[in-house]
């Protein structure tokens, strides 16, 4: 039975409802609503809630469209202008420790309302999560003039201050905060990281299939999308159509290409490119940090591993030896894992297939489409752990990576005894070492 439970934060009064001893807060604004003259603008920390706030359901996402007609996590568009929210699952205690959520989609898509990112396992043991919104596309990451470069980055950072101020309130420990994502979350998390802007917003982080994803400035793209919606590609141009109209002419004018907006340095967030502000910054934030085994290339012939030609390698594999060798010197020390369970529905260790496990959410909807009638219930259960571990504060069990061939990775998915051998060649990013 659900039963309503209030906060009393500096961000105002938050009632949110509890159901098995698990604490949910949703769709809570940690910025205003990005419209109107705040429309490719920075965001605007929210003003405290004059009256108590409903936390019962989840905001507005920034999605409007997804990029595909079926995504293998399930990912709902909810309507409405208050994107910037973020919601809070926690357990019925204090002084936790923190994770706080970046969902993916190519920084073109993706929803934080997803029931994968479902926080219950974290807060059973004994970890506040927090999934965070944050805006897309053209809206979130278009180069523009007159306008601050890496929208979508700033808001993260605004997020970030708010759970620094507000989580305790919520049972967090505001000087445990990790920081994780997957894909273009993970990607966002090491362009955090590796940004001067972010320093002492949080203690540890995790990329899930992340990658090194900035990209050069866009504008032949940009050009293109403002002549198919008829506009200037300016932010006068673009702010005459609505987020939705933009994001549906993205998704047909962006065909094969796997990236056509992300991060872009040169300003004060990204003033180099991630892998070289990696080399300089985060060096006192712990980092975990892998890749699945087939990413996009499963249930093909072309899936066979050979050294850099999969999209898989590319991508992916190969940024993990070298975002290793690039926090060489970190004191904190970089950790490796690699997820090989191949789904028998989808032909392969593809990409998004271990976040239910990471999460511990087999049960949740859209998990047997993904995984089967009968994912390994026990491999959930080792990956949890081990999240939660580093959450915690906690040292992985295998050896640091240094981006040197061998380096040891947790392996997912195979016996045991073949768990720390070398995954990732650092040159090629190809077969095991």
């Amino acid at each position: 039975m659900s039963t309503a439970v209030t906060v009393r934060a500096p961000a105002g009064t938050v009632v949110g409802h509890q159901v098995d001893g698990v604490r949910r807060y949703l769709g809570i604004p940690y910025a205003e609503a990005p419209t109107g003259a705040r429309r490719f603008a920075a965001p605007v920390p929210r003003a405290r809630f004059p009256q108590p706030y409903d936390a019962s359901r989840h905001g507005a996402t920034s999605q409007r469209v997804p990029l595909f007609a079926t995504t293998t996590i399930p990912e709902p568009s909810v309507p409405g202008d208050d994107v910037l929210n973020l919601s809070v699952t926690a357990p019925a205690a204090q002084g936790c420790p923190v994770l706080v959520w970046i969902h993916g989609g190519g920084f073109l898509a993706g929803s934080q309302a997803s029931c994968w990112y479902d926080g219950r396992a974290f807060a059973r043991d004994g970890v506040v999560t927090v999934t965070v919104g944050y805006r897309l596309g053209v809206d979130g990451f278009a180069p523009l003039d007159g306008v601050p470069a890496n929208l979508g980055l700033r808001d993260l950072l605004c997020a970030l201050d708010w759970v620094q101020e507000n989580v305790a309130a919520f049972g967090g420990d505001p000087d445990r905060v990790t920081v994780a994502g997957q894909s273009a979350g993970g990607a966002a998390v090491l362009a955090l990281l590796s940004s001067p802007a972010a320093k002492g917003r949080f203690r540890r982080a995790v990329s899930l299939s992340g990658g090194l994803f900035d990209v050069d400035p866009p504008h032949e793209f940009l050009a293109g999308l403002g002549h198919s919606l008829g506009v200037p590609p300016t932010r006068a141009g673009f702010g005459r159509r609505t987020p939705e109209q933009l994001q549906r002419a993205v998704r047909d004018l962006r065909g094969d290409d796997s990236l056509v907006l992300g991060p872009v340095s040169g300003d004060d967030i990204l003033p180099v490119p991630v892998a070289e502000g990696l080399t300089a910054h985060g060096h006192d934030v712990p980092l975990l940090l892998g890749a699945t085994g087939d990413e996009f290339d499963g249930d093909s012939e072309r899936g066979s591993r050979a050294a850099g030609t999969r999209i898989t390698d590319t991508l992916f594999r190969s940024a993990c030896p070298r975002i290793a060798a690039a926090r060489r010197v970190a004191p904190a020390g970089t950790w490796l894992y690699s997820f090989e369970w191949p789904s028998p529905t989808l032909g392969g260790a593809v990409h998004c297939v271990d976040l239910p496990f990471f999460f511990d959410v087999l049960d949740a909807p859209g998990v047997p489409e993904a995984l089967g009638p009968n994912p390994p219930a026990e491999l959930a259960t080792r990956m949890h752990t081990d999240l939660v571990a580093f959450v915690r504060g906690e040292t992985p069990t295998w050896g640091r990576a240094t981006g040197r061939l061998g380096d040891p990775a947790r392996e997912y998915g195979r016996p045991l005894a073949a768990d720390t051998r070398g995954l990732y060649d650092p040159v090629t990013g190809g077969e095991p070492c």
